[in-house]
């Protein structure tokens, strides 16, 4: 199966949150569904390379630019000139116009894994489907060097910076921000699961994410390899 088919992407507005490949996911997902694409962010991201980029248009300007380009990309520079942030149009006002929105809607500093202050994530209005992205290069490395916000991560998974990232304590925390209502997520994609071994801690993160109650659907892949697999219960 496609990584849209197994995220159960539909048409409407998707919001992709957590990190570790969330731009990536939005190309991916570009590409494979049918139908016209809109990408849009609620926070930050870089500009898509050869995907038309639209400045604060009118509904109008979309709908126009949609005729000839089946995937475009809407938003404003921010003060980081180099960086997008929020159109002012919607995602909610851009649904009607496009098959899809795709958005990006969590910041990440770059870093594979994040817990998530209580202003995050930034999940618009209308949002049919989230996906919740972590990175699996996060895993054993210090707390402090692979995680954005690593004293949210420790205070919910009771453990110091210095301390390594394990399957167990990235679901704790994961599962303690869902049971919180402080993130919602319909789906979790483990990506840069690249080989066996990494299989293995995916599997290992998703039997502990279910020890703590928490029964989100999990699929492991790699995006860099466009490949994925359902993880299921033992």
């Amino acid at each position: 199966m496609n990584c849209y088919e197994l995220l159960g992407i539909l048409p409407g507005i998707t919001s992709v949150i957590g990190s570790g490949g969330k731009t990536s996911l939005l190309t991916k997902l570009s590409q494979e569904v049918r139908g016209t694409v809109i990408l849009t962010t609620s926070t930050h991201i870089l500009p898509f390379p050869n995907i038309l980029l639209l400045e604060n248009p009118t509904l109008t300007e979309v709908s126009d630019a949609l005729i000839t380009h089946r995937v475009i990309c809407v938003g404003s520079f921010s003060s980081e000139k180099h960086k997008l942030g929020s159109s002012v149009l919607s995602a909610q006002e851009l649904a009607p116009v496009a098959d899809y929105v795709f958005v990006e809607a969590d910041g990440s500093k770059r870093l594979p894994l994040k817990a998530h202050a209580s202003h995050e994530p930034v999940i618009p209005e209308g949002t049919q489907r989230t996906v919740q992205v972590i990175g699996l290069s996060g895993f054993g490395l210090p707390i402090h060097q692979a995680v954005h916000r690593s004293e949210i991560f420790c205070k919910w998974a009771s453990c110091l910076p210095d301390d390594i990232v394990t399957p167990t304590r990235i679901a704790t925390v994961i599962a303690a921000e869902h049971a919180s209502g402080a993130v919602k997520a319909n789906v979790i994609l483990v990506n840069q699961t690249d080989n066996e071994k990494d299989l293995t801690l995916a599997r290992d993160f998703t039997q502990e994410l279910r020890l703590q109650g928490d029964n989100t659907p999990v699929i492991a892949g790699s995006l860099f390899n466009s490949t994925f697999v359902e993880m299921r219960d033992k």
